[in-house]
């Protein structure tokens, strides 16, 4: 007959639990605590990368993107406070809040002609017109950047993929899947007809029309009526320009 281990050998096993367990948490804080050592060193190392390069970052777009993709490494967000270390270092904190303010002015005064939602291009082209006059050069990641800071803001500003566009959104708009097809649609040639959904898309005659109606009412989209072919056009500002509107006949 087997013999079961007595009292003695049970509060051995346990013991011998607690020091693999007490073994285990030294180990663990230990490599926490090279982590966080680490950690330190690279930012060290960052914020004197930060003042050599001051100046690059603040003029060269393409430098300051590589910049923001080095403190994402180490988990620092210069553009988590106007106030601190980094504003004062680089003050690029001002520098995007001053592109989300321009952002917001250029949406609002677009927003009549194309319902709140622009091409991410044609934002980035009119916001360099605006500041043709400053030194500092500004990109499409500058401007993802400042917008994502009016989203955490509450603004109802977004940034939204239709094919192989961006778009901005700056209305609380709810685009559907059927809308985002035919915005990706309308992106050839700037329109779209009746038509061309339903044979492009398969869709039914009142499927196309329903989406049609739904853009329209929302300011996304205006119609044309002036051709000899006597269909309806359905232009979309926000995925062409509008030097191009009614270019079609």
């Amino acid at each position: 007959m087997r013999r079961r281990p007595g009292i003695g050998g049970l509060q051995t096993a346990a013991a011998a639990r607690d020091q693999y367990r007490l073994l285990g948490e030294n180990v663990a804080k230990l490599r926490t605590d090279l982590m966080k050592e680490q950690l330190a060193t690279f930012r060290s190392q960052l914020e004197e990368f930060a003042r050599k390069h001051k100046n690059d970052i603040r003029k060269n777009p393409a430098f300051r993107s590589q910049f923001h993709e080095m403190c994402a490494k180490v988990g620092v967000d210069p553009l988590a406070s106007n106030k601190g270390f980094w504003a004062e270092l680089l003050g690029i904190g001002d520098f995007y809040y001053e592109l989300g303010v321009q952002i917001v002015e250029i949406c609002l005064s677009t927003r009549p002609l194309n319902g709140g939602l622009i091409d991410l291009q044609e934002l980035c082209k009119l916001l360099r017109q605006k500041r043709k006059h400053d030194r500092e050069a500004v990109s499409e990641d500058d401007c993802l950047r400042a917008i994502s800071k009016l989203k955490t803001l509450g603004s109802g500003f977004e940034v939204i993929s239709a094919g192989k566009k961006k778009l901005v959104r700056s209305v609380p708009t709810e685009l559907k899947k059927d809308h985002n097809e035919i915005l990706e649609l309308a992106q050839a040639q700037g329109y779209v007809t009746v038509d061309e959904v339903e044979r492009r898309l398969s869709w039914t005659h009142g499927r196309a029309i329903d989406a049609l109606d739904t853009l329209l009412d929302e300011g996304l989209a205006m119609i044309d009526d002036g051709h000899s072919d006597g269909k309806r056009r359905y232009w979309f500002p926000c995925v062409s320009s509008i030097s191009s509107f009614g270019a079609d006949s």
